[in-house]
C-alpha cells in the first residue's frame, strides 16, 4: 500500500508492482499527481490501472496499524464511509520538508519559516550578508536541477553578475513508465487567472517511433496564448518525456510561439515529433498525422 499519489509514491509504487507486488495507492486529493496538469493525471491513472495497480483517490487516511504481519490502513472516502486496506507493507509518501533540524541555525542568528525552510531574499541571501541558502532548505520545488540553478545563481551573484531564474520554467518529471513531464502553466492555472488560451494535443500512438517500440500510451499537450500564440505551458506523458521536456523549456525560455515549434524540422522517426505535431495542432488545428 502506498499512502500518497504524488511523484515519489507513484515512482516507487510502480517499482514494487513490476517486482511482483500487488500495489494499492491511497490519495487524499481527487486525482494522482494533483500538482500537474489534470490530463496527465487521467492518462497515468489509466496506465496504472491497466497494469493492475489500484488507485483510490479522495480518501483521507485516518489510521495505520500493524497487526503481526498485517498492515491495516483505515481511510474515509468522499462519501464519509470508513474503508480498510490490508497489506504486507505500507509506504508513506505524503511529501517532504526542509531538513534543517540539528543545524543549530539559531546559534548564528538565522531564522526559518513554519515549514523549517531558511528565509532568503530574491538573491537567495539570508539575513546574514555572507551566507546564502539554496535547494531543499529554501522555498520552492525540491528538485536537484532547481538547486543546481540556484547554486550557479549564487556563484554568479557573488561574482558581481546579474543572474536570473524563471521558476515557472523549472521542469517537473515523474520517472514512471511512461514518463510524465511538465513545464509552465497548467490548464487549471490558466482558467483560474482568466487567461485566454488554446490547446494543441497529439497522441503518442500516432507516432511511427511509438508504434515501432510499442510505447503507445500518452500524449503531448501545448497551451498557447490565444492572441500572441506564445507558449504558456507544455505537458507530456509518454516514452522519453523526461528528455523531451528540455525542448519545451528552451522554447519557453525564448518566448517561442506554437508556430515557431511547428516550423522547426524534427527528425523522423523520433518521439520529439509529437511536440511538433502538438504545436501544429495548437496553430489552427493542423497536425499532420491525425
Amino acid at each position: 500500500m502506498v499512502v500518497g499519489g504524488g511523484v515519489i509514491g507513484l515512482e516507487l509504487g510502480q517499482v514494487y508492482s513490476r517486482l511482483g507486488a500487488k500495489v494499492t495507492v491511497i490519495e487524499y486529493q481527487d486525482r494522482i499527481i494533483p500538482n500537474m496538469d489534470a490530463g496527465l493525471s487521467k492518462e497515468l491513472t489509466k496506465v496504472f490501472k491497466k497494469s493492475g495497480i489500484k488507485i483510490n483517490t479522495s480518501h483521507k487516511v485516518t489510521s495505520i496499524e500493524r497487526n503481526d504481519n498485517l498492515v491495516v490502513v483505515s481511510a474515509e472516502n468522499k462519501k464519509g464511509e470508513n474503508i480498510k486496506f490490508e497489506g504486507d507493507y505500507c509506504l508513506i509518501s505524503i511529501g517532504r520538508s526542509a531538513y534543517t533540524d540539528g543545524l543549530n541555525l539559531e546559534n548564528i542568528g538565522l531564522s526559518t519559516d513554519k515549514y523549517g525552510r531558511i528565509e532568503v531574499d530574491k538573491n537567495l541571501k539570508t539575513s546574514i550578508p555572507n551566507i546564502y541558502a539554496i535547494g531543499d532548505v529554501v522555498k520552492g520545488v525540491m528538485l536537484a536541477h532547481k538547486a543546481e540553478e540556484e547554486g550557479v545563481f549564487v556563484a554568479e551573484f557573488i561574482n558581481g553578475q546579474r543572474p536570473h531564474i524563471n521558476y515557472n520554467l523549472i521542469p517537473g518529471v515523474v520517472y514512471t513508465w511512461p514518463e510524465v513531464a511538465s513545464v509552465g502553466y497548467t490548464e487549471d492555472q490558466l482558467k483560474d487567472s482568466n487567461k485566454n488560451y488554446k490547446v494543441g494535443q497529439f497522441p503518442m500512438r500516432a507516432l511511427g517511433r511509438s508504434r515501432a517500440s510499442s510505447d503507445l500510451d500518452g500524449f503531448v499537450k501545448i497551451l498557447a496564448d490565444s492572441e500572441s500564440d506564445e507558449i504558456l505551458g507544455i505537458h507530456m506523458i509518454g516514452a522519453r518525456c523526461a528528455d523531451l521536456i528540455s525542448e519545451a523549456v528552451v522554447a519557453m525560455e525564448f518566448k517561442a510561439s506554437a508556430e515557431d515549434i511547428a516550423r522547426i524540422s524534427h527528425a523522423h522517426p523520433t518521439f520529439s515529433e509529437a511536440i511538433k505535431e502538438a504545436a501544429l495542432a495548437a496553430t489552427e488545428n493542423r497536425a499532420i498525422h491525425i
